[in-house]
This record gives structure tokens, sequence and C-alpha cells, in this order.
């Protein structure tokens, strides 16, 4: 949170009654201590802000902070001394700027707006996100019973919490003044004179912890942006984090992972490698046909499509391995970019924030030089035209310029995946070059 431009970000709460607010954004509360601090031994630290308005009604707003927890509690009290009875509600709003703070990839900018906890029929709630752009073109309103709503931006979410089973109104929309709202109003309760009434309401401002939001609030858990691939991304982190707490280091649990994904994958990419050796091997042959069917493509097809038959290999089984194995590596992108536990933490060396890229390019040139490698490796390009050979040969060097800006803790992980598919590779190709090469069948 900050008052302070461009990264403006406040919360404010409130009690209102049926005709107006009992306080706003200029009333002046006070303390009974310059200074709070939770005592040692104790769980919990209470710091009560008061104020009296002109007809005698005094307001109180105690704010709970609970120790090794971000969650915050509030509850407002109105004593009312009139003579008259009075209805009052809760309100809370979150108001805060589109400017993202700190850094981003910029070929990987994660979300930033707003996140609500929508009831789509008694007890069936969906979660949404929406963005600021679209608050601007449509403001929304509703009113539910539970449910909560939120700020997101990359690895931290500011949420308002209504106690559960309670009726509230949500709304998001642009603000008056500047950046976007968002914002929670309560039930009315009564107060009848010489009478006290409470209204309790939770915040959460803090980090995206994996495993922990779930208890926080009913579907918090979902402000981890995983979207389809959670079911996939989920277990991924659960056994990097189980690989940190055996290392207590957040990097060489990176590497760890990659060691165990390569090996559950090994059979998938042990056919996708055997495809491209056999290939290999029968480059001599391949280059034979194409110059023998060089000025004749129907021709050429043909007597391509002989040879894979006879020699029975086809030179599109290694996509398909590859394809497989897609949905894991894209959701251990996603795992890797938003885990907070990455942010500012020490790998080794220089490199002392994984979600942040080198400051010194070292793992990205890395990565294109292992890239670079497992192309003459394989040795497919002595099978595909000169335009396509280029197109190959340029990609090492546009992916180095990519992954320039991406955090070191990503780049690492496609580095030592490169290399364990190298020593892979070079396995198996050995085993297929060992083997004789069939002689051509009449």
């Amino acid at each position: 949170l900050d008052d302070r431009d461009p990264h403006y970000f406040i919360l404010q709460s409130g009690l209102a009654s049926a005709e107006k607010p009992l306080m706003s954004a200029t009333t002046v509360f006070t303390a009974p201590a310059e200074r709070f601090e939770l005592a040692a031994g104790a769980e919990t630290l209470d710091v009560p802000l008061s104020f009296t308005d002109a007809s005698g009604l005094k307001l109180t707003k105690t704010f709970r902070f609970t120790r090794g927890s971000y969650q915050i509690g509030l509850t407002q009290t109105v004593e009312n001394t009139t003579a008259a009875a009075l209805s009052a509600s809760p309100y809370a709003r979150l108001q805060r700027t589109p400017v993202r703070a700190g850094y981003e990839a910029p070929f990987s900018q994660t979300f930033i707006g707003q996140g609500f906890y929508e009831q789509k029929e008694p007890g069936e709630y969906r979660f949404k996100k929406i963005s600021f752009d679209k608050l601007s073109d449509d403001p929304f309103e509703t009113t539910q019973t539970g449910g909560w709503i939120a700020m997101l931006q990359h690895y931290f979410v500011a949420a308002i919490l209504p106690t559960a089973g309670e009726q509230a109104t949500f709304s998001g929309k642009p603000s008056t003044v500047k950046g976007y709202l968002a914002q929670y109003h309560g039930p009315l309760k009564a107060v009848e004179p010489g009478q006290t009434g409470s209204y309790v309401t939770q915040f959460y401002i803090g980090p995206k912890l994996q495993g922990e939001l779930e208890a926080v609030a009913p579907g918090f858990e979902l402000t981890e942006d995983y979207g389809i691939l959670a079911p996939i991304a989920k277990p991924l982190f659960w056994l990097m984090k189980k690989a940190h707490e055996f290392t207590g280091n957040w990097g060489v649990a990176i590497i760890l992972l990659t060691l165990l994904v390569k090996a559950a994958m090994y059979k998938l990419s042990e056919a996708q490698y055997r495809s491209m050796a056999r290939m290999k091997k029968f480059t001599p042959r391949i280059q034979e046909i194409r110059e023998r069917f060089a000025g004749d493509r129907e021709k050429l097809n043909k007597a391509m499509m002989e040879l894979y038959t006879k020699e029975k290999f086809n030179p599109l089984a290694g996509c398909w391995p590859m394809l497989v194995q897609f949905p894991v590596f894209i959701a251990l992108y996603w795992v890797l970019n938003e885990s907070v536990e990455l942010r500012q933490a020490d790998f080794a060396l220089w490199i002392n924030d994984l979600s942040s890229p080198d400051p010194f390019y070292v793992l990205p040139v890395l990565f294109g030089l292992s890239m670079w490698f497992q192309q003459k490796l394989g040795g497919q390009m002595a099978t595909m035209d000169p335009m396509q050979q280029r197109m190959l040969q340029f990609m090492p060097i546009a992916l180095t310029a990519f992954f320039a800006f991406f955090p070191a803790g990503l780049v690492l992980y496609w580095f030592v995946s490169n290399l364990i598919s190298i020593a892979q590779q070079w396995y198996i190709t050995k085993k297929i070059e060992n083997e004789p090469l069939p002689k051509p069948k009449k």
C-alpha cells in the first residue's frame, strides 16, 4: 500500500448510516499511543482508533494484527449516545492506480486488475478476473451472500473479506479521483439509543503464498493464477517446495524439479530422440533422393514416402511426444513465473533474485549455446531446405535475446532442461548409430 503517485494504492474503511457516512476519508481519529508493537509471546496486537462526532456518536476502529499472518481484522463499533435509533452499515474500499510495481519481463507480463468471488446460485460461486480496462467500459455492482473482492497483481493480493454468510454489496468501477475502486458495503444494523453496534470485516494484504490461501476464504486460492493448467501446476509446485525444504535453496530446487520432470518424461523423450536419430542415420539416403528428384516435387514426395514405408520410420513420430509434454512445460512456466517464493530468492554467485533477469546475461547466453549444441547433435538441419536451415540457425540467437529479459529462475530451468536433453539425445543417438544400417529394399 502506498499513498504516493505513481503507485497509489490505499485501503479505506468506515461506517455509514442510511442517510450519510458517519465518517469520511478526512475524518481524523486519535490513538492511545504513537507506536504499537507485538509483545514477546503474544499472538495478536490490537490497534484502537477513536473519533467522536458533533452529535456525540463515538466511533472506534480496532485493527487486529496476528503474528505470522497477512490477515488483518477490523472491528468497527458505534456507541449511540443520542436519543434516536441509528442504522449503520460497514464499508471498505481498495483504490489504486493501474501502474505495475516492481520488475516484470516485457514478454511475460502477469495480470493486474480486480478479482471477484461472485455468487451465481445459492451456494455456487465462481472466480472472475476483471482488467482495469474492462472496468472502465463495464463497471459493476452486485448484492449477494458471501464472497470477496480483491486487487490482484504479480505475486501479491489485497482483498476485502466480509463475514461469511452475510449479505454484501460489491462494486468495481473507475474512481472519480484517480485509479480504480473495489468496494464492499455490508448490511444495515440497527443500534438503539444507549446501545453499541459492532461490525467485523477481514482483510488479506500480502503475497500469494501457495498452499496457504485456501484457509483465508473459500475460493481464495484461485488468486494463484495458473489458469486451466492448475491440476498440473499445483503438484509441480509441491515437488519444488519439497525440494526446497531438502536443499534450502530455490535455485537448487528448480534444478531438482527439472531432473524429476525430465526423468518422468524420459520414455516420451526417448521416442522423440530415437525418431530424430533415425532421421539422421538416413540422411545420406534422403539427400540422394533430394538430388535425384530436385526438379520434380511430386516424384520427390513419392520417393520419400516409399523410403519411410520401406524402412518403417516416420519423420513426424518425434512430434507427438513433444506435444504430450507441452502442457507440462507450460504449467512449469506458470509455476516459476507465479511463485512469490522465488521473489528476491538467492541462488548462487551474482544471481540473488530468481524473479529478476540475470544482470550479466550469463544464463541466457548459456541457454543459447545449449540450444545451438542440441541442434547440431540432432542433425535435423541436414534434411531441411536452405530456408528452413537458416530459420533454425537463427533460433538460438533470437531466444537468447528473448530470454535476456526473463526471470533468472525460468532461464535456469530451460538451461538445465537443455543440458539433460543433450545427455539423453547423445546417449540415444549413439545407440542408434551403433545399430547396422538397413540395406535398401528392392
